[in-house]
Order: structure tokens, then sequence, then C-alpha cells
């Protein structure tokens, strides 16, 4: 229980580091999803679920994994280590078959060797066969691995080396002097693992084959190799099996590195990094950038144009002069404006509840987009997407550009619907031109009256009749100043309501425009800068995950 307890806090201690590093490269392999190269993101997301996985399982234990070539002595060592005769020991085929697990304490490592998929029937816990052994305390919390050789010609072999290689936490390459610079094994397994130099060691066996004078020139030679491979500093230990020359050195060397109780934690890191740079290659190392203001008010001058905002705009100053040039100009003339279409009826704007059930609120007569409007819609776009892209990776900038675009086969009739449900606030006339309006009929029917008044005069002077006194003001008769008055003042006003009918259908334009121009920069907000901003902020979320994983 006790030993339980300690592997526990031991557990939780290395994932409070280890468990973060696992975590960023999860985030980072999700959000690259779709937009890196999948083997690179599948392997990632490999990498980061078996670290989690081994995190989970006993920290007590040590996986310690022995692989070769065939004839290197493997098994030989394997046997000297765990100090049994547990491995056959094969000249001139492979004879290691499936792997085979040597266990020094294994309370608490079920759950481990099934997670490594050894099967109970190649498994030895050494403590119950010879617990009393110096060794056994040496290298308590050992799972020594015997792996099939990674050279057979049965692919089988292959794939478990391959599976178990990549769970170990302790890798130990066993060569032979004959075959210790076969490229097989430097290309298919050093190389790969040039960021692992830290979990492994390299054993050159059957040294008492070689000349003694050769021995350490040997020894060097294996050193260099592993060098040009990017594992500079791997110790290189000459052992002979056969004989147990240096297998207490071996033994002793596994043994410190397993008390260190570093070794797993060493080895996930590694994975973690190698896995976090291959994808960190892929996503580009490029600050995560912000959308330019400049370029996005671009593209909203780019969708205007495309959606004929001048033209609408226009219409409503157009519109606002006509319909209250009509209620403020002098009622004998102004009926004429009736005569004339009313430019945003014709447009299909703003024609109150009843027009809508007729021609449809999403429907307009506002002209089409021209080649050449729609081409700087095209271009604003690219550029847009070019300004995100830049800095980063080809397959993510292509990400960022494929997501700038691909809500745009909607965007006519989105520009069409955002025009069509737009307040353009020019439905009614204004009210002081209902008070000019009123005023206007007032003048209208004071000049009749004048013109009644004054007619009636003239047919009693023309009838010979008796005149009747006539009301004066200001020495003017009262029916003179009512006729003249009424057309004077009537015409004098409507001029000076075309200037103020000026002001408002300017003023009403303008809120029209800005009405308008919001609404088009709510759809390139959702057509475009969405997705974009969507790809960046999982773009955040790699480059963050990747600083955690690497940090």
């Amino acid at each position: 229980m006790t030993s339980l307890l300690e592997g526990a806090k031991k557990l939780v201690t290395r994932s409070s580091d280890v468990g973060a590093r696992v975590d960023g490269l999860e985030r980072a392999a999700a959000g690259a999803r779709g937009r890196v190269d999948d083997a690179i993101v599948d392997d990632a997301a490999a990498v980061a679920a078996r670290a989690a996985s081994r995190l989970r399982l006993s920290a007590d234990h040590t996986v310690v994994a022995l692989a070769g070539a065939t004839g290197s002595g493997k098994s030989s060592t394997f046997n000297a280590l765990s100090g049994l005769e547990l491995s056959a020991v094969g000249v001139r085929r492979p004879t290691t078959s499936w792997a085979t697990a040597c266990v020094w304490g294994k309370e608490g490592a079920e759950e481990l060797l099934e997670w490594l998929g050894i099967p109970a029937r190649h498994q030895v816990t050494r403590d119950s066969m010879l617990s009393a052994a110096d060794e056994d305390a040496e290298l308590r919390g050992v799972v020594l691995l015997d792996l099939p050789d990674h050279d057979s010609t049965e692919v089988s072999h292959h794939l478990e080396v391959d599976r178990l290689v990549q769970l170990a936490d302790m890798l130990v390459w066993v060569l032979d002097p004959q075959k210790y610079a076969d490229a097989a094994i430097h290309e298919r397994f050093l190389r790969p693992l040039a960021g692992h130099r830290d979990v492994m060691l390299v054993v050159l066996n059957h040294i008492d084959t070689v000349p003694e004078n050769r021995r350490a020139s040997m020894v060097e030679d294996v050193r260099r190799l592993l060098e040009a491979d990017g594992l500079a500093g791997v110790p290189v230990l000459p052992v002979s099996a056969r004989h147990g020359w240096g297998v207490d050195e071996l033994r002793g060397m596994v043994a410190k590195r397993v008390a260190e109780k570093k070794v797993t934690r060493s080895r996930l890191e590694a994975d973690v990094r190698a896995a976090a740079e291959r994808l960190q290659e892929a996503t580009g190392t490029g600050k995560p950038p912000s959308l330019s203001k400049e370029r996005v008010a671009a593209l909203d001058d780019a969708f205007a144009e495309a959606a004929a905002v001048p033209t609408v705009v226009k219409a409503v100053e157009d519109s606002t002069r006509m319909r209250a040039n009509r209620a403020t100009g002098w009622p004998v003339t102004a009926w004429f404006s009736r005569l004339k279409p009313d430019p945003l009826k014709r447009l299909h704007l703003d024609l109150g509840s009843s027009g809508k059930e007729l021609t449809g609120a999403a429907r307009t007569s506002v002209p089409k987009a021209t080649g050449v409007q729609q081409a700087r819609v095209d271009t604003e776009v690219r550029a847009l997407a070019d300004q995100v892209g830049d800095g980063m990776a080809p397959s993510w900038a292509q990400a960022v550009r494929a997501a700038s675009v691909s809500r745009l086969p909607d965007l006519g009739d989105r520009l069409d619907k955002a025009v069509a449900s737009t307040d353009l606030g020019a439905e009614k006339i204004p009210a002081w031109a209902g008070l000019v309006k009123v005023l206007q009929y007032v003048l209208i029917i004071s000049a009749l009256v004048g013109a009644g008044w004054l007619a009636l005069l003239a047919f009693g002077s023309y009838a010979r009749l008796p005149e009747p006194p006539t009301p004066e003001v200001l020495a003017f008769p009262l029916p003179t100043l009512l006729l003249l008055g009424g057309v004077g003042l009537g015409l004098l006003l409507a001029l000076v309501c075309r200037w103020l009918v000026a002001l408002t259908a300017r003023s009403r334009a303008r809120k029209a425009d800005k009405r308008l121009r919001d609404a088009i920069s709510a759809v390139s907000q959702e057509m475009v800068v969405t997705p974009i901003q969507a790809e960046l902020a999982s773009y955040a979320e790699v480059r963050d995950g990747l600083a955690t994983a690497l940090r």
C-alpha cells in the first residue's frame, strides 16, 4: 500500500510537468486537424494519447527494452541481466518471436504489462524466483523486455519491434561488431530517435570476438556513427554476454537511471518534443497575426459597391427630395411631381409591409454587381487572406484562403437581403414638412378667397351695382392683399422649403449610407472575417499548445 501511495505521489508530480506538455500537444493536434498534413497530425495525436496513457500507469516501474539485430546477442544480454535463462539463444536465425518481459517487483505492474501487450505466458517475475539476490533490490521497478530481432523476415516481428520501441521508457540497443554500421538500424531507428539520447544506451556485444588492440577503436567508431545520427553523448558499453564482461557495468547503469526516476519522464518529454517539432515545422513559427483594420475596411467598401450602396443612397436622397417637395411645394404645381416614379419604389425598397408582401423582403431590384465590382471583391478577399497568411506555413496559409472564400457563393443573396432589410428612414416625410403643407393650403385658400372676392367686385362694377365698401390693410384692399399675398407667400415658402428639403435629403442619405454600410459590414463579418478569425483562433491554439509542449 505504501509503495502504491508513493507511486501515486510521483505520478502527480510527473503529471504536473509532463502532463501539461502532453495536454499542449493534444490541443495543438486538435487545432491543426484539417489544416496540416493528416499524417503529421495523426502522429502528434497518437504520441499525446500514448504519453497520456503511460502517465496513468505505474510510476514505480520503468520499461527497459533490449533491441537488436539477428545474432547481436540481444537474448544473451537479456539472460545475463536477469541472471536466468529466459530467452532462447540462436546463432544463424532469429529465435525471439515475441517480446519477453522480466519484472523486478510486480506489484502495481499488471496494468503496465497489459498496456505493453505482453501475454502472461511471456512474463516472468524475477523476485519470485530469486528474491534474495542483491541485484533484485538494485533493479527493483525494472520491466526488462527482450524484443524480436528488428531485421527479421517476419512482418509480425517488425510490427512488434516498432510498437514496443514507441512504448518503452528506456532503450538499450545491442550491436554486433560485424554489423554495428548496418544502415537498417541507423536509418530506421537510431536517427529518427535523435531526440531520445537521454533514455538510450548502446551495447557493443561480442567484444570478446574482437582483437584486444582493436576494441577501443571500434568503440570510438560506434560513437562516431552515433554522433552522425544526432546521438552524441549516448553511452557505448563494450560487453561480452557470453563471458559476463561488462554486464555488471550495464546493470549498474540501468539501475542508476531507474533509481533516478527520470527515465519515464525523459522518454515522454522526448516523444512529445519530437512530435511537437514536426508539427511546428508544418504549421510555421510565426506569431498569430491580427486582422488589419484597413484591409477589413477596404473589404467592406468593396462589398458596399457590389451591393450598389451608392445607388441606393442616391435613391434615398432623390426620393426624400421628391416626397418633401411634393408636401411643401406650391399646391398648384406640386401635383406634377406625382407623375414622376419614386426612385426607391423602382428599386423595390422602402415599400412598406404591403409592398414587401408582393415583392419579398429578400429580393430587390438593385443592380447586380458588375464584373469590375466582383473583381474588386475577389481582390480584397484575397488581399485580406494573404495579409493574415503571411508568415504562416503554406498549408495553413492555404487553409486561411480556403476559409475566406468558403461562403462567397451565397454573397449575392446575403448582400441583397441586407439591403432589403435595412431601414432607410425615407418612408415618412419630415415633421416640419407637414406643417408647411398645412400653411401652403391656408395660403392657397387665401389666394382663392381674394380672387373670388375681386371677381365679385368686378362683376358688380360690370353690372352697375352699388360698390360695397372694401376693407383695407395698410392702404391695400384686402381682396388684392389676399390674392397677391397667398400666391406670393406660397411661391416664396416653396422656394425656402426647397433649400430645407435639400438639407434634409442629404442628411437622410448620410444616415441611410451609415445604416447600409453597417449592414454590409455585418455580411462581410459573417461571410469572410468570421471564417478567417476561426482559422486564426485555431492557429493561436496550436501555437499556444506547441509553446507548452516545447517549453
